[in-house]
């Protein structure tokens, strides 16, 4: 995006229901659409956007709404940020809905934009993502114990699904961050 004005928010985002946690912290300007912010987040964990996502923010369901699917999902196009979190706040996020990847996002402090900085930025994190498709996190873990095990009788299986060599340990936060700056 760019250089900000406006206040920025540091959020901690962790995927929920996998040990150990794989989070991130990145650094938004409060003005963001939630379409936008969807797509730092998408470039910060290291999906893809190939699925369908939503936030959980209270009793509202943001996203994009499908009139095959009727709900209550209101569009998250034209919704800022700081329209509907403030500082202490907990929204959720989830991606794809089949394996029902949930992430927390905690708004941990919002500050004045820093004005040598480029937004939006990933200033720390832990873990790499789980690889699309995986079943969520029970497939993951099931992926992880089958690759961790030579003798697992699924660990040749995995190994060619997932392409050779997995670290589920990495995390390359220069990588993140240039992802984040060919955003447009």
């Amino acid at each position: 995006m760019s250089k900000s004005k406006t206040p920025i928010y540091q959020i901690k985002v962790t995927l929920r229901h996998v040990a150990p946690p794989i989070w991130r912290r990145i650094e938004v300007p409060g003005d963001i659409k939630l379409g936008k912010l969807h797509d730092v987040i998408q470039i910060a964990m290291g999906w893809t956007d190939s699925h369908l996502h939503a936030y959980r923010i209270g009793s509202a369901t943001y996203g994009t709404p499908n009139p095959d699917f009727p709900d209550d999902t209101q569009s998250e196009r034209n919704v800022r940020l700081d329209q509907v979190a403030g500082e202490g706040d907990t929204l959720i996020y989830e991606y794809d809905f089949g394996d029902g990847w949930e992430h927390t996002l905690k708004v941990e402090k919002i500050a004045p934009a820093d004005p040598t900085a480029h937004y939006p930025r990933c200033t720390a994190g832990s873990r790499a993502c789980p690889p699309e498709d995986c079943g969520g996190p029970p497939g993951y873990e099931h992926l992880l114990e089958a690759l961790r095990d030579p003798k697992h009788e699924d660990h040749e299986q995995m190994r060619e699904w997932i392409g050779g060599e997995f670290d589920p340990e990495a995390f390359d936060l220069g990588e993140v961050n240039q992802g984040l700056w060919r955003m447009k």
